[in-house]
């Protein structure tokens, strides 16, 4: 048995490993191991085309697994505390939306959220104003019959970023980590409305006392003018 049959056989277990693994970053890693063996078994043992097709492949297998790494750092970033989904704009398209453009209604279908570059848009049952640089839309994945909550509609003329829900959980099974950004920008979405919810009913609370103690006031009033 020479180098490049020794070198072949070795390629064997690299290959099956290849297309065992199911998280992406080690399934590169097995690729470009399985690419290197390949390489020294085709030039070797003179099987050129073996050789020059993952001599092809390596660079292309050493892009995917630098942009895999690229993307678990960031979102391990944004896990510590920053949401921002900036590094989420390569896989998303540019719209652009003039003053009165509804970009959803409630009730409809929701496939796709956005990520805001100008101008103001606007929530309109809640009238909750959303500013450059947010995320809106999300809640509609994680929604049991994905439909929308609220009409969103463009206040003054801008342009946002789309994500399909199907890239994104495309990129959530691909990379796990992925999960923790999305739990944690949909969770952030559910506090904030949590808590906008909270302070009005806080003020509907103070306002029923200041009547209560009003008409207590009239009441008391009353029961003086009665009395004389």
């Amino acid at each position: 048995m020479n180098w490049s049959e020794l070198i072949g056989y070795l390629a064997v277990p690299c290959t099956i490993a290849t297309f065992s693994v199911k998280t992406m970053i080690p399934l590169r890693i097995m690729a470009l191991t399985s690419n290197v063996v390949f390489i020294a078994s085709g030039l070797l043992g003179g099987h050129y085309t073996t050789f020059f097709m993952h001599l092809l492949l390596l660079p292309l297998n050493s892009f995917r697994l630098y942009q895999m790494i690229q993307l678990v750092t960031k979102v391990r970033r944004a896990s510590r505390g920053d949401l921002s989904m900036d590094w989420l704009k390569h896989f998303m398209k540019k719209r652009k939306y003039e003053t009165g453009d509804v970009l959803f209604l409630k009730g409809d279908e929701a496939t796709e959220l956005f990520y805001t570059i100008n101008g103001r848009f606007r929530l309109r049952e809640s009238g909750i104003e959303i500013p450059s640089g947010q995320v809106v839309g999300e809640l509609g994945l994680l929604a049991p019959d994905n439909r929308r909550t609220q009409t969103l509609e463009c206040a003054e003329t801008g342009e946002v970023l789309t994500v399909r829900y199907r890239d994104i959980m495309q990129l959530y099974f691909q990379n796990p980590t992925f999960g923790l950004y999305l739990l944690q920008l949909t969770t952030g979405r559910l506090f904030e409305n949590i808590a906008r919810l909270e302070g009005e009913l806080e003020k509907e609370r103070k306002r029923n006392l200041e009547f209560e103690s009003v008409l207590a006031d009239v009441r008391g009033a009353q029961t003086q003018l009665s009395a004389g």
